[in-house]
């Protein structure tokens, strides 16, 4: 069923007012509607028209601009707007951190509703482009045609991509030529592995009809000059596969880590998959202070090393380590935080759902010789019971970094009954911690916060808050 017209109205010369949620801005309808437009920045006058109309708001374009917002710039690469990664690459980095740091306090304001300090200045990212240490690509042998393509009336005889997905389309791929966020040779790589495949036939994806043989692409990248490439295929097709990785092998000697799986089930996801090695280590080592980790194909890293290491800084400096304190850290991952603050702490005790996660964390702490770590593995609301708490000892300091969510009622009411001096919530999505500190707000108050800009470009922050016992 197609859009009905009175979805499709057009308001005149309006004035874009804000930057709102998912990275869209924010406009004001006659009526007193909320307008939700995307690639336009605060400031901009336009005219829209509406191709959703809800109760409260309307969902719109930009068709005409009369005016230029002062706060908008040119973006870089040839893919925004249609892309949909990059939102805010026509706004000016200083008003994207603006944004952020607004979006963070009023989330903590309006559903927090908790008495706030003065936040300290958002850090934000000395690199602004080429910052991701990980990007995953997707084929298609239906790939996406722009609307410039379309209205050009050419033909276009290459239908494969390998590139991202249209936002809310999960079966349509946008081919993409250069992306701006992975350093090189992420860029090289992947139209190399394109052209290959065209070349010697290899069939791209077809995620509908579930047939083909490449799936997706993933590229991880370290500040130790490390690169793995890992390619799924849909099915095995030996003589195939080893053309592709062989060459991948030749052309890139630089490939620190390469890897296929064979993937046969109708999503993409790794973690239940059988990774092989073909060329090189299963891993490729970050370093942080002197410290190194390895990073395996599903290893969770933040995806920014350099800003990581500034937002583990600030977790370390608000956590206010002596030496003598037990420390808890929820959500863990592969250990990252823990074995970061571990030299300033008598004990740190990890925990993590992961297994593999927690596997990692092991092995770090091994290859850096950390002997006051401990990991432990399972869902959080299960493990951090009494019995738990009785053995490890009750924590002096409790860091959480809990997934997007945020954390589980119960973990709240066992951290409220353990009753550390002190907790360091570290959360990429403000809303669920302000909801988790309206929680914790009979007990703890929030003593400091400090937003952190992991991904330039984007609406995504990080938020370290300090919490002190009452």
């Amino acid at each position: 069923m197609g859009r009905s017209n009175k979805d499709k109205v057009i308001f005149k010369e309006v004035a874009v007012l804000d930057a709102g949620a998912k990275g869209v801005s924010v406009a004001k309808a006659e009526d007193g509607k909320v307008i939700f437009i995307p690639n336009v920045v605060p400031g901009d006058v336009v005219d829209v028209q509406t191709f959703k109309k809800r109760k409260a708001y309307y969902e719109g374009k930009a068709i005409h601009f009369h005016s230029l917002s002062k706060d908008r710039v040119e973006p870089v690469c040839d893919h925004f707007g249609v892309c949909g990664g990059c939102k805010w690459q026509n706004m000016s980095y200083d008003k994207q951190l603006f944004y952020k740091n607004k979006e963070v306090l009023n989330n903590l304001k309006r559903i927090g509703k908790i008495d706030l300090p003065e936040f300290e200045p958002i850090l934000g990212s000395e690199k602004t482009f080429f910052y991701r240490n990980k990007m995953e690509f997707s084929f298609s042998n239906k790939r996406w045609l722009t609307d410039k393509e379309i209205q050009s009336d050419n033909n276009f005889s290459d239908k494969n991509a390998l590139g991202f997905h249209i936002p809310k389309m999960w079966d349509k791929i946008l081919d993409i030529s250069k992306c701006h966020l992975q350093q090189d040779p992420s860029n090289a790589i992947r139209n190399a592995v394109k052209e290959k495949a065209e070349a010697e036939d290899i069939p791209f994806f077809d995620v509908r009809n579930q047939e083909g043989l490449l799936r997706t692409l993933m590229i991880r990248t370290s500040s130790t000059g490390e690169i793995m490439v890992l390619i799924q295929f849909f099915k095995e097709h030996k003589e195939k596969r080893e053309l592709l990785l062989d060459f991948l092998k030749e052309r890139f000697p630089e490939i620190t880590s390469l890897l296929y799986v064979i993937n046969s089930k109708a999503n993409d996801t790794l973690y239940d998959q059988d990774i092989k090695l073909y060329s090189g280590r299963e891993y490729i080592i970050e370093e942080m202070e002197g410290l190194q980790f390895s990073i395996q194909a599903k290893s969770f890293y933040q995806t920014n090393s350099d800003q990581a290491y500034e937002l583990y800084k600030i977790t370390r400096e608000f956590a206010g380590l002596s030496g003598n304190e037990l420390v808890y850290d929820l959500y863990t991952g592969t250990g990252t935080i823990a074995l970061f603050v571990s030299k300033w702490a008598e004990k740190v005790i990890g925990v993590e759902s992961v297994p593999e996660a927690i596997k990692d964390a092991k092995a770090n702490a091994k290859r850096n010789n950390i002997t006051n770590c401990e990991f432990f593995v399972g869902d959080m609301k299960e493990v951090l019971n009494d019995h738990f708490i009785q053995k490890h000892g009750l924590p002096d300091v409790v860091i959480t970094d809990p997934p997007r969510d945020g954390m589980h009622a119960q973990v709240i009411a066992q951290i409220l009954k353990i009753a550390p001096k002190k907790m360091v919530y570290v959360s990429c999505n403000s809303a669920t911690q302000a909801r988790d500190l309206a929680l914790l707000d009979s007990m703890y108050k929030v003593t400091r916060v400090r937003p952190v800009d992991m991904f330039p470009q984007t609406h995504h922050v990080e938020n370290v808050v300090l919490l002190e016992k009452k």
